[in-house]
């Protein structure tokens, strides 16, 4: 698919991973939708990018915030064409704590809510909208990105929700490829590993010097805008479906 004149709806479109994939996209010449709940910096985006992108407060777990997301996209831009699912939290916790406690099950349930079903939500209301495009090269009419993470495979002491929610979302990618290659729309998910966002930001030195130290090569976080431009491939890429691509410079995540 030609990302010029196209319009991609990115959540967690705000920050981090979601905000570079907006920036790049714009770049190529797409409209864009920011998806997030951070109004002081998705609108200050909105502004930034001139006409280009619109945002939208959207809790991704609600089915009519996404819907009224999906529909602020083709009012303004005629169609949705890509989505990029970023929006996503994670804060570490053990099941059983030093003292025994048991991990509260409404701290489990809004990690799976926000990660894996928020996920599901707006991938189904884009498939729905992007179902009605006039189909393009080999019949194409959309493309799903939704975003794991290497957790899914290798997930650490104290993310056992986390890990479990992007699992979920691995599993999610290869059957809605299969259903939705009749209505023409590919979809696909990308692992990212330790990449330098605001997250990051927060960590002792100490810790990221640890995280970095199990980077194979290049030995350094990866970037934003490194997630950035495997989505531009994504869709610029026909041969890409029902797959999940590891972006960790072969890192494999250690215990703890």
């Amino acid at each position: 698919m030609d990302i010029t004149g196209k319009t991609v709806l990115v959540t967690g479109g705000a920050s981090g991973l979601g905000r570079a994939t907006v920036r790049s996209f714009i770049d190529q010449g797409a409209n864009a939708v920011i998806v997030d709940v951070n109004d002081e910096l998705g609108l200050a985006l909105e502004k930034e990018l001139n006409g280009k992108a619109r945002y939208i407060r959207t809790d991704v777990t609600s089915e009519a915030d996404v819907k009224a997301a999906v529909a602020l996209a083709v009012s303004e831009f005629g169609s949705l064409d890509v989505a990029v699912n970023c929006a996503g939290i994670g804060n570490p916790e053990k099941v059983l704590d030093r003292e025994g406690n048991r991990y509260p099950m409404d701290h489990f349930r809004r990690v799976i809510g926000v990660n894996l079903i928020g996920s599901f939500n707006m991938l189904a209301e884009a498939a729905q909208a992007m179902a009605k495009n006039a189909p393009g090269t080999d019949g194409e009419r959309g493309v799903i990105i939704n975003t794991a993470s290497v957790a899914a495979y290798e997930g650490q002491i104290g993310q056992a929700a986390y890990a479990a929610s992007k699992g979920g979302i691995v599993g999610l990618t290869l059957p809605t490829a299969r259903e939705f290659a009749r209505q023409g729309i590919r979809v696909m998910t990308i692992a990212p590993g330790f990449i330098h966002t605001p997250l990051f930001d927060g960590l002792p030195e100490a810790a990221v010097e640890s995280l970095t130290q199990q980077v194979v090569f290049p030995k350094r976080l990866g970037m934003p805008e490194e997630y950035a431009k495997l989505a531009g491939h994504i869709v610029e890429n026909a041969y890409l479906n029902g797959e999940t691509i590891r972006m960790d410079a072969a890192a494999r995540m250690a215990p703890k």
